[in-house]
């Protein structure tokens, strides 16, 4: 498994959010995560930004990591975010789970994008 990287990126320009995330991540690597992510969010207001989360190297969701991506998920509604774009690859299953942990959470600005 190769080891969680991600990237992030405020484009003032554009109103948006932009994240990729890829491989697997460590309790450390996941809140070094959380806490750029509350350091970037802290000089923007959410509510006029759209989240734009590329997601084309997402494998299909396993029952272990289902609590740590509702827990993002989460995170992102509470950011209240404008929308939340996540664009994925042309899977079905994946973005069936997506939509599914979405609702979960209560994140109705959610949407997938088949793009990549």
């Amino acid at each position: 498994m190769a080891e969680g990287t991600y990237t992030m990126n405020v484009n003032l320009a554009k109103k948006t959010v932009d994240m990729t995330v890829s491989g697997t991540f460590s309790p450390e690597k996941a809140q070094q995560f959380i806490n750029d992510y509350q350091n970037k969010l802290s000089s923007i207001n959410a509510s006029e930004f759209v989240l734009e989360f590329d997601c084309s190297d997402l494998d299909v969701v396993t029952k272990e990591m289902i609590p740590d991506l509702e827990n993002c998920l989460a995170l992102y509604k509470s950011s209240g975010f404008k929308k939340v774009e996540v664009g994925i690859g042309k899977s079905a299953i994946i973005s069936m789970q997506l939509k599914r942990l979405a609702n979960n959470v209560g994140l109705t600005t959610f949407e997938v994008i088949q793009k990549y």
